[in-house]
C-alpha cells in the first residue's frame, strides 16, 4: 500500500513548477506610425519573392539563401541549439543501460575465511537504472525548457538573418543598378562635352572664342572622364558585394549589363500596427524566447532551496561461475534511493536565484529596447519613403529644366546670342542634377527595402 502511495505522490508533484507565470511585458511604443500608406500591401502577408518583381533580382536572393556562408553558418547554430535542447530533455527520462561485468580476484591465507589462499569470481548481467532525478519541484523540467527557449530564440535570430540577407541582397543590386544609370549618364555627357569642346576650338580658330572658352571646355570634358572612372569603381565594388553575398563565383550571370527601365521592388507596403510587428519581426520574438528562458532559469534555481530524490537501481543476473550465469536461482536486483537536502551551501543557492532574477530583469528591458528599436526602424523607413518619393518627383521636374535650360544655352551659344560662361553653367547645373536625381531615386529604392526588413517580412516560416 505505502509504494503505490509514494509513486502517486511523485507523480502529482513532478507536475510542479516553481518558474513565475510568464506574462509578455507591456510594449513601450505608441500604437501606431505617424506616417503610413493606407493603399499599401499588408507586410505580414508579404514574402519576399512577393516584394522582388524583378526575375533576375528574385534568383539573385534565392542563390544568396542557398549560397551564403554567414547564413550557413547560422543554420548550424540552429542545429547546435537544437542538439543542446534534445540533450537536456533527455535529463526528463530514466536512462536505463544493459551492463555485463566480470571480477576475479586472489585473496591471500590470512584474508581469506578458510584460512588458504582462494580465487574469487563473481560475474554478472542485467539492466541498470543510472541516476535518475524525480523531478519533484520542476528543476529538470525547466531546465529543459530554458534549453527549448534558448533553442526557439536561435532560431528566430537565423531568421532575421535570412531576412537581413535578402535586404542587402536586394539593396547591393539597387546600388548597381544606380551606378550603371550614372555610367550611362556620364558617358553621355563626356560625348556631349567632347563635341562641345570640338565646337569651342573651331570658334576659337575664327577667333568667336577665346582662350578661356577652350579651357573652361576643357575641364568639363576631364572631368566627365574622371566621373566616368569613380563611377567605375562603383560598379566594380557593387559587383564584388554581390558576389560576397551571393556566395558563388559565377554572380556575373545575374548582373545586368544594362540598368533597367522597370522598378524592381514593390513601391507601396503598409506597416500594420505595432502589435502586428511584435507578432512577426523575428530579432522581438528571439528577444521574448530568450526572456522566457531566464524565466525558467528562476524556476530551476528556487528548486535548488528543496530536496532532491535521485534513483539508481539494476536488475539481472548473478553468479560466482560464469556458466551458471543464467540458470535458475541467479536472479539479482538492487534498488538505491537517495534523498538530498540541501543544509549549508555557503549561500550559492541563494546568489543563484538572484543571479537567474537579474538575467529576468536585464532580459525584459534588452526585450523592451528591441521593441523600441524596431520600432524606430520602421518609423525611420516610413519616413524615408514617404519623402523621398516627393523629393523624387520634384528631382525628376528639375532635372527636365535643367536639361531643357541646357539645349536652349547651348542653341544661343552656337547662335551668339550668349557667351559661353552661361552655356558652361547651364551644363553643369544639368549633369549635377541629373545625378542627383538618380541617386535619390536609387535612395528611394534602398529606403523600401529598408522598410521591408524593417516590418519583418521576407522570410515566411
Amino acid at each position: 500500500m505505502l509504494r503505490p502511495a509514494l509513486l502517486t505522490l511523485a507523480i502529482a508533484l513532478g507536475g510542479c513548477s516553481l518558474a513565475p507565470t510568464y506574462e509578455r511585458p507591456a510594449a513601450p511604443v505608441a500604437a501606431d506610425w505617424q506616417v503610413a500608406n493606407a493603399n499599401g500591401t499588408r507586410a505580414q502577408a508579404l514574402d519576399w519573392q512577393t516584394f522582388i518583381v524583378d526575375a533576375d533580382l528574385r534568383r539573385a536572393v534565392d542563390t544568396a539563401l542557398n549560397n551564403n556562408r554567414s547564413l550557413r553558418q547560422a543554420l548550424l547554430d540552429i542545429e547546435a541549439a537544437r542538439a543542446q535542447y534534445r540533450i537536456q530533455r533527455a535529463d526528463r527520462l530514466p536512462s536505463i543501460n544493459a551492463n555485463a561485468t566480470g571480477n576475479r580476484q586472489r585473496l591471500p591465507a590470512d584474508q581469506s575465511q578458510t584460512g588458504r589462499s582462494e580465487v574469487a569470481s563473481v560475474y554478472q548481467v542485467g539492466l541498470g537504472l543510472a541516476e535518475y532525478e524525480v523531478d519533484l519541484f520542476g528543476r529538470v523540467r525547466n531546465l529543459s525548457e530554458a534549453a527549448l527557449e534558448t533553442y526557439l530564440a536561435t532560431e528566430e535570430a537565423t531568421r532575421a538573418t535570412q531576412i537581413s540577407l535578402i535586404a542587402e541582397v536586394i539593396q547591393a543590386y539597387l546600388t548597381r543598378d544606380g551606378a550603371l544609370r550614372r555610367q550611362v549618364l556620364v558617358e553621355q555627357t563626356l560625348e556631349s562635352r567632347l563635341a562641345s569642346l570640338e565646337l569651342v576650338s573651331k570658334r576659337r580658330e575664327v577667333g568667336a572664342a577665346t582662350a578661356l572658352d577652350y579651357q573652361e571646355a576643357v575641364g568639363l570634358a576631364e572631368q566627365a572622364k574622371a566621373e566616368r572612372e569613380s563611377t567605375e569603381l562603383q560598379l566594380r565594388q557593387a559587383d564584388n558585394a554581390l558576389a560576397l553575398l551571393l556566395g558563388t563565383p559565377d554572380a556575373g550571370q545575374f548582373l545586368p549589363s544594362t540598368p533597367r527601365d522597370e522598378l524592381m521592388v514593390l513601391q507601396d507596403i503598409a506597416p500594420g500596427t505595432s502589435s502586428e510587428l511584435i507578432e512577426r519581426r523575428p530579432d522581438i520574438l528571439a528577444s521574448e524566447h530568450r526572456l522566457k528562458a531566464r524565466n525558467a532559469d528562476i524556476g530551476a534555481a528556487r528548486a535548488a532551496f528543496f530536496p532532491r530524490i535521485t534513483l539508481t537501481g539494476s536488475v539481472g543476473s548473478s553468479s560466482t561461475e560464469l556458466s551458471g550465469l543464467f540458470e535458475g536461482g541467479s536472479r539479482a536486483w538492487s534498488f538505491a534511493p537517495t534523498l538530498s537536502l540541501p543544509i549549508f551551501a555557503g549561500g550559492r543557492n541563494r546568489a543563484n536565484l538572484d543571479l537567474a532574477e537579474v538575467r529576468q530583469d536585464a532580459a525584459v528591458a534588452n526585450y523592451e529596447g528591441t521593441i523600441q528599436t524596431a520600432f524606430r526602424e520602421v518609423a525611420d523607413a516610413l519616413a524615408a519613403t514617404d519623402t523621398l518619393r516627393r523629393e523624387e518627383t520634384a528631382r525628376r521636374a528639375l532635372a527636365e529644366s535643367s536639361r531643357a535650360a541646357e539645349a536652349l544655352a547651348e542653341a544661343r551659344y552656337r547662335g551668339g546670342v550668349d557667351d559661353h560662361l552661361r552655356y558652361l553653367d547651364a551644363q553643369r547645373s544639368s549633369f549635377n542634377d541629373q545625378t542627383t536625381l538618380i541617386q535619390i531615386s536609387t535612395d528611394r529604392q534602398l529606403a523600401l527595402a529598408d522598410l521591408f526588413r524593417a516590418l519583418g517580412g521576407g522570410w515566411q516560416r
